[in-house]
């Protein structure tokens, strides 16, 4: 028996696939339909783009005069080469490395201390069933992150000084006024703390933001398996923002030597330079108070590249240990 052919079915023929642009696999789109499809976002990256261009790899070029002689009113790029001259001389400098160590010892306790406290304040108020509660604390805790250097330096002195508010209940309880803004040892206390006053609810906005992406499904297991809230809080919640805590940790470390330049130079004073001097404020009265430019440029070069093995370093270390990194 010889079998019958089906009528009306075609034979499959196989399609090229595609990845959902004209023209098929690997194809190059037009540029028209590039511009007409994402035209919009384009041109809202150009100011950023611009800005970049301009404020941060512009001023990249300057560099040069930290192996360059500058002098006011000559050349921008420098009068004459000089190697490593100013590299030297701050190395020999030991006014450098005081300021260098003031600027390690606050930045080190401005992250031991402010880094896990958002983190903390977050967590308990993920907990918060009262959302009334929970709104009003959020915005006590964030709202000094809108208020300016400035400002913030202002409300310091205020409290802190001879007549100011804490001296006044000091003396209301029978003790003596401090002088705390004159005091070197307590410069490092008092900018860590309004440091951490000022960004401890920023801090937490973006790890409540983490926290809502957890899976609810893992709280359930947990508690299936028995976990108390403690249990859940760490081994469910806190890998959950383990991500979001490795990436501000590594943009933090990155900036641990750019201490607040400004709130630095509103608060101390030359009676608190011994621990209050930090390399931005060295920076400032070297390069232009003194206008040696090109010492400043070799400080401030030395500087980024610290800070640049920082960041690569940490990246490195989270990648191999947590899996979480910015690249």
């Amino acid at each position: 028996m010889v079998a019958e052919p089906v009528v009306g079915r075609r034979p499959a023929v196989a399609r090229p696939q595609t990845d959902g642009r004209r023209g098929g696999r690997g194809s190059k789109v037009p540029w028209r339909v590039v511009w007409r499809r994402d035209g919009v976002l384009y041109l809202m990256a150009v100011l950023p783009i611009v800005f970049l261009l301009i404020f941060r790899y512009g001023p990249m070029v300057g560099n040069v005069i930290a192996f360059r002689r500058f002098r006011p009113g000559g050349n921008i790029f420098g009068e004459e080469w000089v190697g490593l001259l100013y590299v030297e001389m701050f190395f020999n400098d030991p006014t450098f490395w005081h300021v260098f160590g003031n600027t390690v010892t606050i930045g080190a306790l401005t992250l031991i201390v402010g880094f896990p406290l958002p983190i903390v304040l977050a967590l308990l108020l993920n907990e918060v069933r009262k959302k009334a509660f929970k709104t009003v604390v959020q915005s006590i805790s964030y709202l000094p992150h809108f208020l300016s250097v400035v400002i913030v330096a202002g409300m310091v002195m205020q409290l802190l000084s001879l007549q100011g508010t804490v001296n006044q209940i000091t003396e209301a309880v029978g003790g003596e006024a401090v002088p705390f803004l004159q005091r070197p040892e307590w410069f490092r206390a008092i900018y860590v703390g309004s440091e951490v006053w000022q960004t401890l609810g920023w801090g937490t906005i973006l790890y409540l933001a983490a926290l809502t992406t957890a899976d609810a499904s893992l709280y359930e297991a947990a508690r299936i398996d028995g976990a108390n809230r403690w249990r859940q809080t760490w081994h469910v919640t806190i890998p959950g923002i383990r991500p979001t805590m490795m990436t501000l940790l590594i943009l933090n470390i990155g900036t641990f030597l750019n201490v607040g330049f400004e709130k630095v130079l509103l608060l101390y004073s030359p009676l608190t330079y011994s621990t209050g001097d930090v390399i931005s404020t060295y920076l400032y009265r070297v390069g232009l108070v003194s206008n040696n430019l090109s010492y400043a440029a070799a400080i401030g070069l030395f500087q980024a590249c610290i800070g640049l093995v920082m960041v690569l370093s940490a990246n490195l270390i989270s990648r191999r240990l947590t899996g979480a990194s910015l690249w």
